[in-house]
């Protein structure tokens, strides 16, 4: 069964910078190096927001307009993991944040694609 588990999440000041984890389980190494994953966040009563994706070779990526120039994605393979480095954060940037898993093809934003989802990490982002 796999597992993704997001962490890093918490308060901090505008302008200021976090690094988010998602960490994946019930899976070896070379299925996760398969596999796309994205990263996506949801605000209180707003909807499900796309922020990042990556395909398995990490030659494609793609970021939402809002966070472009700010925010970058990376992958460990060895480890199972992805990252999101959150820098020159802004109030409007807090919202529950996701990671998410693609086993057949690079989904990008489109959410209802993906196959499994991480329980989510708070990030509060205070003006």
């Amino acid at each position: 069964q796999v597992q993704l588990v997001e962490s890093g999440g918490g308060l901090v000041q505008a302008g200021g910078s976090l690094r988010l984890s998602c960490t994946a389980s019930g899976l070896s190494r070379s299925t996760f190096s398969m596999y796309s994953m994205g990263w996506f966040r949801q605000a209180p009563g707003k909807e499900r927001e796309f922020v990042a994706a990556m395909n398995w070779s990490g030659r494609k990526i793609n970021y939402a307009d809002s966070v472009k120039g700010r925010f970058t994605v990376s992958r460990d393979n060895v480890k199972t993991t992805v990252y999101l480095q959150m820098n020159s954060l802004k109030p409007e940037d807090t919202a529950v944040y996701y990671c998410a898993a693609d086993r057949t093809d690079y989904s990008g934003s489109a959410w209802k694609d993906y196959d499994y989802w991480g329980q989510g990490t708070q990030v509060t982002v205070s003006g």
